[in-house]
C-alpha cells in the first residue's frame, strides 16, 4: 500500500510503500523518510514539536529515528510558506 505525500527536504511528490522503514530514503534527494518532519504528528507549535503525547523526545527532527508512533503524512508543502500563511490569515479574517 502506498499514499501520496511530499518529501520534507526536496518538496517533491512521492508515494512510498507503507509502512515506511527506518532506512528508507526519498528517491529524488536521498533524505531519510522515517523522520519527524514527514510524520502526521509533527507540529512546530506542540510540546517537543509532536502532537503524540506518548512519543519519546527526538532531538533531530530531520534524521531517521525509531519512533513507533510514526505515521506518513499526506500533506503538501507550499513553495512560499509566508504567502500561504498570509492567504490563510486573510481568509480567516475576511468579511463575508
Amino acid at each position: 500500500m502506498s499514499t501520496q505525500g511530499q518529501c520534507f527536504a526536496c518538496k517533491k511528490e512521492i508515494a512510498p510503500e507503507l509502512p515506511i522503514g527506518r532506512r528508507e530514503e526519498c528517491p529524488h534527494c536521498g533524505a531519510d523518510l522515517h523522520v519527524c518532519k514527514n510524520c502526521q504528528f509533527y507540529d512546530v507549535g506542540s510540546y517537543n514539536e509532536c502532537k503524540e503525547s506518548s512519543a519519546s523526545i527526538v532531538r533531530e527532527k530531520d534524521r531517521s529515528n525509531f519512533c513507533d508512533y510514526f505515521q506518513w503524512q499526506n500533506k503538501f508543502y507550499g513553495d512560499d510558506k509566508a504567502k500561504d500563511l498570509l492567504a490563510a490569515a486573510e481568509s480567516l479574517f475576511s468579511k463575508k
